[in-house]
């Protein structure tokens, strides 16, 4: 077998009366994220993620913000688009691990419904998806409720 690991990071302001998704989860919240898409800083990181292992670039390669094909679109979409060119080259996913760092709303209620959707659409059991609630105990700008930001990494594999 051959591995990769890749590592992905993302940042999206947030505003009131905007929709929040987070890992292919609408969260209810007054509040969301700016962004061109719907904004799910989560998939966000992940695709990046994907995309970093295989030296692809990011997504903003990919789905360029410039691009009416991608405004308002629903990062889901993105994240299969990654996983086809993923999986044409040959590579499967071995596992993902994802850390929000957002101060509110609280994300634990949500943790379970996330890890489904993002399995679902990777090609893997929950058990491979793991992702994770923090705060930053209302320091920088994540404490402030200013924004939120996103780490993931994934390991990818294929037969040799």
């Amino acid at each position: 077998m051959e591995y990769r690991i890749g590592q992905g990071y993302d940042v999206h302001q947030i505003r009131e009366g905007l929709p929040m998704w987070l890992g292919g989860v609408q969260i209810p919240s007054t509040s969301g994220f700016v962004a061109h898409s719907d904004g799910d800083v989560a998939i966000h990181a992940l695709c990046d993620a994907l995309l970093g292992a295989l030296a692809l670039g990011d997504i903003g390669h990919l789905f360029p913000d410039t691009s009416d094909e991608w405004k308002g679109i629903d990062s889901k979409i993105l994240l299969t688009k990654v996983m086809e060119k993923v999986r044409s080259l040959g590579w499967q996913v071995g596992n993902a691990d994802i850390t929000i760092a957002l101060q509110a709303p609280k994300l634990a209620p949500h943790i379970a419904a996330m890890r489904e959707a993002l399995a679902g659409i990777l090609g893997v059991g929950v058990d491979r998806v793991s992702v994770k609630a923090t705060t930053t105990e209302h320091l920088g700008f994540v404490g402030r409720g200013e924004g939120c930001e996103v780490w993931a990494v994934v390991l990818i594999c294929r037969s040799l």
